[in-house]
């Protein structure tokens, strides 16, 4: 006879069958129409939404087993999607990195996903959709510890969904205009900036990535094609004032660097100004190099302008 005690298990267990057949996660390869497993694609997903990871992170980060890890890690170096060295924080460790294939793949599996997503979510009645999303947060929250708990949500970076360009530009205006009194010239700069990179950008030479935490967007970071050959652009690096704190302005610059270097540019410049402090402690944390300065008065406000650069590679 159960006892009352038992009924959250009973819950518990009665939703995951029901959610695991939902999802087709015991058919994966067959659902998203891929020849990769969950495990696999979850490999995938987090090589390609870190700035760097060693296997020590990912066998921690998905609590897998090592012999069984490297064995799935050889199998996708074999396939060209994932290459292997030492790292170079420790180099008794392994670094795991995408290959541009392995980010090719990636992409595709995150667009399959999105896509068995948006299927599922079509069913559902759109005034139910806030509803049905406050209520996996619930889950997520609550037996992840509590967001300040040691299994709350860490930083995640992907590529922008429908909406997240525009989030771009008001939350560069907004913010901008908050903490330096910047005027409305500003968000027509950033505007423009968004509308070229969305009419016409080269996907396997040009990024955007949004940083995702709790659930939301909180931050962002461009890598688009400068006007010198072989030279790739760092822009619009933006942080949510109250997700700060949690490394993000690293993992985000951290990626667009990696990106930059894994695709073939020499080098990576970007313009800043000098009031952006903790901006440029995380560019220098990096290795960007200030090259020069000058003042100027821009959307409202008198600033000192500085280009900074990077070297990705010697100049053959």
């Amino acid at each position: 006879m159960p006892y009352a005690s038992d009924a959250p298990v009973h819950e518990i267990r009665a939703f995951n069958r029901f959610y695991t057949n939902l999802i087709g996660a015991l058919d994966y390869s067959r659902q998203l129409y891929v020849p990769y497993t969950l495990t696999e694609a979850r490999v995938l997903y987090e090589l390609n939404h870190a700035s760097h990871l060693d296997a020590a992170d990912l066998r921690a980060e998905l609590s897998l087993d090592a012999g069984y890890l490297s064995r799935l890690l050889g199998k996708l170096e074999k396939a060209g999607i994932v290459e292997r060295a030492p790292s170079k924080r420790d180099p008794r460790r392994q670094r795991i990195t995408l290959t541009v294939r392995g980010r090719e793949t990636a992409a595709l599996l995150d667009e399959r996903s999105d896509e068995a997503v948006g299927s599922l979510l079509s069913t559902v009645p759109a005034a139910e959709r806030p509803r049905l999303a406050d209520a996996m947060r619930t889950v997520r929250e609550i037996l992840g510890g509590g967001k300040g708990g040691a299994g709350a949500s860490r930083p995640l970076l992907r590529e922008p969904g429908p909406g997240d360009l525009g989030w771009i530009v008001q939350r560069n205006a907004a913010l901008y205009a908050a903490e330096f009194g910047f005027n409305t010239d500003y968000e027509g700069l950033v505007a423009r900036i968004i509308a070229d990179y969305a009419e016409d950008h080269d996907p396997h030479l040009e990024r955007t990535w949004i940083a995702e935490l709790d659930g939301r967007p909180v931050g962002c970071v461009m890598c688009v094609r400068d006007d010198a050959p072989g030279t790739a652009r760092l822009r619009l690096l933006l942080v949510e004032p109250d997700a700060r704190g949690h490394g993000i302005g690293d993992q985000l610059v951290g990626a667009c660097v990696e990106f930059a270097r894994g695709v073939g540019y020499r080098e990576m410049v970007l313009w800043t100004n000098d009031i952006l402090g903790a901006a440029r402690a995380i560019y220098q944390r990096h290795g960007f190099v200030l090259v020069d300065e000058k003042p100027h008065r821009s959307f409202g406000v008198d600033l000192l302008g500085q280009d900074w650069q990077l070297r990705l590679a010697e100049t053959p």
